[in-house]
């Protein structure tokens, strides 16, 4: 059966194609629209992505004839798609409503059923879509929860979400043992009954500190993670006396709503520096979800510890989870935010189709996250026409010795990541040995950075360079934790080591991406130096590269000194 899985929560949208288990491409509207983050909430649009659906479909070599089902996440829609009374449609448009979340009408009207909310003709057709396909729609912290939970080989595992909300929960808890999921925390019933208001997301309060801090919500957090580093919890205090864990694991705030929490936030954010007021925000965060994980542990008697959901694109956060007494090992779902409900989406549809104990076997570990399409091929043509191929050896061997001179190289081979973070298909790699290189890529892509850059490292070099638990080496091969960096390697690679002796590595193999591994091969027969840097290929407040158009300009425009492709390294003419 072929799944066209949508997540159009109103930001990080994307559309996912799978064949049954098989997914065959994954594709994140912002890097088709080139609006970083986008997800049209304020557009009459909402919602409505006809393109990327289009896109995601040539990607996995299909056409819309091809569909079987569709899922849909549950936020925002264009509200021309519900079913309202004339009333209410002429009421609104004075008001100049034009969208509604699906999960509120579901409040409102005491319902789960898509199709009492929405038209689910007019809608599939908005898409480009037959209108007469089976749809379904699908929980937010659920899917968030499948997504992390089928990519795990384990029996016995405690599965937990957080973020900035999404279908009235701000947090979601399951145990999965004997082949199926026990619901603890965060269902459905939080749609019809709502238990907590937006104050009670830490996952918010983090966001808030960050529009505190003059950045953007939803975008800057990774900010407040690397400024954290150099301040000292100076209003932690003042910001814990408001949030607790209850004895159920459950985390509670006294502020009435949102918009109180939201004011005190602010207040708190600009009564310390910005370093402090990060550190600050970092600890609480650190500290409350920690202690809810550990509450939860305790009462399941999990060891397996799966991660999904925005708040766990903090990778300092983490690393003190995984640190955890009594964790064995610990995944996060590399498409932590709402980019990755898509893919839950599919495997909720399985699941409802399937039952339990069919899905549980076709259960495996997530080996890469390249599912974006490839465009070697229109590159490879529009290089040759419009830039220079460097003379040399092979490909991986003239990019290594670019490197090895600190030149910035590009690398663009095969599907792209679908992740928010660049695995080795979309990346910059420069020279570790001098840290000034930071500020030389910081300077060329207009960032504004507070840490280093992250490395990347051979499987067979990890243990060397890095001090990696066992409960950390899984999440390390995505880049979604941290871990210290070992004293004798640290002055060797300083572009790639944090303040605190720390590094975000990602931990590589030959079988996916053969190009990358073999670049950094080179590197190191040519260095002695078992990393490289691994920056994500884009410009500061734009989506990774993701046409080859998008590459030869980053090329022309002087971001990076060569491009390397499959069939050869470039540089401008």
């Amino acid at each position: 059966m072929l799944i066209l899985s949508m997540s159009n929560s109103g930001h990080d949208n994307s559309v996912v194609v799978a064949d049954d288990y098989r997914i065959l491409s994954a594709v994140q509207l912002e890097r088709v629209s080139r609006i970083k983050g986008d997800g049209t909430r304020h557009s009459p649009n909402a919602g409505i992505m006809p393109e990327i659906i289009a896109d995601a479909l040539r990607a996995a070599g299909a056409s819309a004839n091809d569909v079987e089902h569709v899922a849909v996440s549950r936020d925002v829609l264009p509200s021309k798609y519900f079913y309202l009374p004339p009333w209410k449609r002429v009421w609104d448009s004075a008001r100049g409503v034009k969208t509604y979340p699906v999960a509120k009408q579901m409040f409102k009207r005491q319902t789960l059923n898509f199709g009492d909310i929405v038209r689910r003709g007019d809608f599939l057709r908005a898409q480009g879509l037959r209108e007469d396909l089976p749809l379904s729609d699908y929980n937010h912290h659920y899917a968030h929860a499948l997504g992390a939970l089928f990519f795990t080989d384990w029996d016995n595992a405690l599965l937990y979400t957080a973020d900035g909300g999404g279908d009235y929960a701000y947090y979601s808890a399951y145990h999965y043992a004997d082949g199926k999921i026990k619901t603890l925390f965060g269902g459905d019933e939080e749609i019809l009954r709502p238990s907590r208001s937006g104050a009670h997301s830490i996952g918010l309060v983090y966001g808030f500190m960050t529009g505190a801090l003059g950045y953007k919500i939803n975008r800057h957090e990774g900010k407040l993670t690397g400024l954290a580093a150099f301040g000292k919890p100076a209003v932690y205090k003042e910001l814990k006396n408001h949030f607790w864990v209850g004895d159920d694991g459950v985390v509670e705030t006294d502020f009435a709503d949102g918009g109180k929490m939201h004011e005190f936030i602010q207040r708190a954010g600009v009564s310390a520096t910005p370093a402090d007021a990060a550190a600050s925000v970092q600890k609480l965060l650190e500290e409350i979800i920690t202690e809810s994980v550990g509450c939860y542990m305790k009462q399941t008697g999990a060891r397996k510890l799966a991660l999904a959901g925005g708040v766990f694109a903090n990778v300092a956060l983490n690393r003190r989870l995984a640190e955890l007494a009594g964790v064995d090992e610990l995944f996060v779902f590399p498409a932590m935010g709402d980019e990755g409900l898509a893919v839950g989406g599919v495997y909720d549809v399985l699941l409802r189709r399937d039952g339990w104990e069919k899905w549980s076997q076709q259960r495996r570990r997530l080996e890469h996250l390249y599912w974006g399409g490839s465009h070697d091929d229109e590159a490879r043509q529009l290089f040759n026409e419009q830039a220079a191929r460097e003379n040399g050896g092979g490909a991986a061997q003239t990019a290594a010795e670019l490197l090895a001179a600190g030149k910035i190289v590009a690398i663009y081979c095969g599907g792209m990541e679908f992740d928010p973070r660049a695995l080795g298909a979309r990346s910059i790699l420069a020279n570790p040995s001098d840290a000034a290189v930071n500020k030389t890529l910081n300077d060329r892509l207009q960032r504004t950075e507070f840490m280093p850059f992250a490395p990347y490292i051979l499987e067979e070099d990890a243990d060397d360079v890095f001090d990696i638990p066992a409960a950390s080496k899984y999440a390390a091969r995505f880049m979604t934790i941290t871990c210290a960096v070992r004293e004798k390697w640290r002055g060797r690679i300083p572009a790639v080591v944090h303040v605190d002796g720390s590094a975000r590595p990602q931990i590589i193999g030959d079988k996916h991406n053969p190009l990358y591994a073999r670049v950094l091969r080179e590197f190191k027969a040519r260095t002695g130096l078992p990393v490289l840097v691994n920056t994500s290929f884009n410009v500061h407040e734009e989506p990774i590269v993701y046409k080859p158009a998008e590459c030869l300009r980053a090329l022309n425009d002087g971001r990076v000194d060569y491009v390397l492709l499959p069939g050869g390294v470039y540089r401008r003419r």
